[in-house]
């Protein structure tokens, strides 16, 4: 497409999900991705964070800052800082020897991310790049923010990018009243934008985006396409945009590069722009031959464990409280306690997050959406002591804003609201449910045809599907709920069925000759338990009569 760099963000939740243990292994293995790069002739921009954004869980920052209660992240707080600068010195451990300084790619390090967006602190911004060059990084630092933001903790000892969408002379101009000598980079150039749940697919504007990029070319300026290649936010990496809008999981981006790696409209006509200013002598490789895709007869997922029927042991707490506190970073949280008989009341449940369905002897009698903001359900008379269970749901750790301070689960007291008075209820069993392997190996298997139980309950689904020769597909949701997808024991994707995604990109290489298992778990059941495997991606189907919070 005749560009000549690859931006790479690291995500230090991706590397260090579980506190103290680092994993560089397989699809973690960057310094790998560096050195592919480098045979490929492409430099390489490191993004290590701390902090990312990218619609990625938590902004890349890890879960587990946050079972800290009065932490304050992306700031000179001890405890954040101390934290940071051992990831930082981990990532110079590892990716310090990839440095062109060392004969590796990396030309240029980013510190933090478009902070300006998030606090002034001039300091903090400091002792980031300080934790960077001691961690023995020494190329050139740079920083990135909007036009708006740039002198929100500007330094003169980092190399200053702008980040914008449009209008390259005005953003350019914003950049050369806070740094008026040096070269111009725009750190990233939008050509569309990500999808959130419930709202239609984004796409960009091909003409207005290639002659901002002629612009930029003719100013002899510098620029990263945010996102050449938006990919997929695989399993349940995707985060949530602020205030509370949960990201898809597909990044398509509507990007030059498609999500399944074709070349897409914007590609073609960026790589004809660029050969105009390419240098005497200089030529572009032709794109690689498309991939192969492949379609998956419709399959039965035939065998189901109801959720109820398959839960772990408990933890006993007089109040329930936080999903990290109860030491879990991701996936859902099943509160139990009894309601003492009585009259007609409202259950105030503090600060549900993120989806609640309430349970009263197992039959469900409300849903809470916390994109709705409603925090309570209606109860009706109860004659005699009841079962209260209030299956929480997470979606990924809010990525921007303030609001990254995004602690999951039930937080804050659960309330019995009478005519008469509040009564605090308590004690409580807590089941854990992460989805993690262990749990999902533990799983009781039935028909799906067996037992009394609703189809329409919480459950998980099994079934499979035969291949002579794996290929892309892309797995077609749409007769599923809300919940998440694993295929031969990877987590795929998050799915539902509200839109406008309804499909999760399967690489070929993850499937193999043979039985193929997929695994479900949907929250709400599925209208009909069959998937299929289309050739094309629907990222553009929206379905709000199905949106609960409505």
């Amino acid at each position: 497409m005749g560009l000549n760099a690859v931006c790479a963000y690291l995500f230090w939740n991706f590397h260090e999900w579980t506190q103290g243990e680092y994993d560089w292994s397989g699809p973690a293995d960057a310094a790998e991705f560096c050195r592919i790069a480098q045979e490929e002739g492409l430099w390489v921009v490191l993004r290590p964070g701390p902090y990312a954004c990218a619609e990625w869980e938590g902004g890349g920052l890890p879960w587990w800052l946050l079972k800290q209660p009065d932490i304050k992240l992306r700031t000179r707080d001890e405890a954040f800082m101390a934290a940071t600068r051992g990831w930082l010195k981990e990532v110079g451990r590892v990716l310090g020897p990839q440095q062109v300084t060392h004969g590796g790619p990396i030309v240029l390090v980013q510190v933090e991310n478009e902070y300006g967006s998030y606090g002034k602190d001039a300091g903090y911004m400091g002792d980031v790049r300080s934790a960077l060059v001691d961690g023995g990084f020494d190329v050139p630092l740079f920083a990135c923010n909007p036009p708006g933001d740039l002198r929100n903790g500007l330094r003169s000892d980092l190399f200053q990018v702008v980040n914008f969408g449009k209008e390259p002379e005005k953003a350019f101009a914003a950049l050369r009243a806070v740094q008026p000598t040096g070269p111009l980079m725009c750190g990233e150039f939008y050509p569309g934008w990500f999808d959130t749940w419930g709202v239609e697919h984004h796409t960009g504007k091909t003409a207005s985006y290639l002659a901002d990029l002629e612009t930029m070319l003719k100013m002899g300026a510098s620029f990263s396409i945010y996102l050449a290649h938006g990919g997929t936010t695989f399993g349940r990496w995707s985060g949530t945009d602020r205030p509370f809008k949960p990201d898809v999981s597909s990044y398509d981006y509507d990007a030059p590069i498609s999500e399944a790696g074709w070349a897409a409209e914007k590609f073609s006509a960026t790589r004809e722009l660029m050969k105009k200013y390419l240098a005497p002598g200089e030529t572009l490789p032709e794109p690689p031959a498309p991939r192969l895709v492949m379609s998956v007869a419709k399959f039965a997922l035939t065998e189901r464990a109801a959720l109820f029927e398959n839960l772990p042991a408990s933890i006993a707490d007089m109040q329930p409280r936080n999903m990290e506190a109860y030491d879990q970073g991701r996936g859902a949280m099943l509160y139990r306690t009894t309601l003492p008989a009585g009259p007609a009341a409202t259950l105030e449940l503090g600060q549900p997050r993120d989806f609640v369905w309430v349970f009263v002897d197992g039959r469900q009698v409300g849903v809470i959406d916390r994109r709705g903001k409603a925090t309570s359900v209606a109860l009706t008379e109860r004659a005699a002591a009841a079962r209260l269970d209030v299956l929480v749901d997470t979606a990924g750790h809010i990525n921007f804003g303030q609001e990254i301070h995004d602690r999951k689960g039930l937080v804050g007291p659960v309330k019995l609201v009478t005519a008469t008075g509040v009564t605090v209820l308590t004690p409580w069993e807590v089941f854990p449910l992460g989805l993690e392997a262990p749990m999902l190996a533990g799983l009781k298997w039935k028909s799906a045809d067996a037992g009394t139980e609703p189809q329409k309950a919480p459950a998980f689904w099994r079934g499979s599907f035969e291949l002579k020769s794996p290929a892309d597909t892309f797995l077609d949701l749409r007769s599923l709920g809300k919940g998440v997808v694993w295929i031969n024991g990877r987590c795929l994707a998050r799915f539902w069925n509200i839109g406008p995604t309804q499909t999760a990109y399967v690489p070929g290489v993850w499937l193999h000759a043979g039985r193929n298992e997929v695994v479900v778990f949907d929250l709400v059941g599925p209208s009909a338990p069959i998937l299929a495997g289309l050739e094309n991606p629907i990222l553009n189907e929206l379905r709000p009569e199905l949106d609960f919070a409505k």
